[in-house]
């Protein structure tokens, strides 16, 4: 672990990105920040965690939803400074309800946006106001 880790090129805050990949069809859902001890973290328990620049603080995904992320396999580009992560998600990945964190589209060369993607929970509901994410 110690010698994946100390590979990685993590950006001046001690950051790396993270591509989340559902495994199964290679949706993107997201895309979050690593530092150190969310990369240890994940490879301990196989379940994402990542760095919440906002917060400050190390976060497991879906600790408030219940929505995790199994990690299947972890992929690093030929830089070693961007990290493609496969999971299988429960849930979804979205704090706004989505699967995916991309569900809006361009639609035309206008800057028209259009919902792509299917709302699969209700966020008050899963957050209860938890102060955690602007929805």
């Amino acid at each position: 672990m110690n010698k994946f880790i100390s590979g990685l090129k993590f950006n001046e805050n001690g950051l790396i990105p993270a591509v989340i990949q559902d495994s199964k069809n290679g949706e993107v859902l997201m895309v979050a920040y690593m530092n150190d001890k969310a990369v240890r973290k994940t490879l301990e328990t196989m379940k994402a965690h990542f760095y919440s620049r906002s917060r400050k603080k190390l976060w497991l995904k879906g600790e408030s939803s219940g929505h995790i992320q199994k990690v299947k396999e972890i992929r690093f580009d030929c830089d070693a400074d961007c990290l493609l992560v496969k999971v299988e998600q429960i849930g979804g990945a979205c704090h706004t309800g989505y699967r995916s964190c991309f569900y809006r589209k361009l639609k035309d060369r206008k800057g028209n946006t259009a919902v792509s993607g299917k709302k699969m929970f209700d966020p008050d509901k899963v957050y209860k106001n938890n102060g955690l994410y602007p929805v």
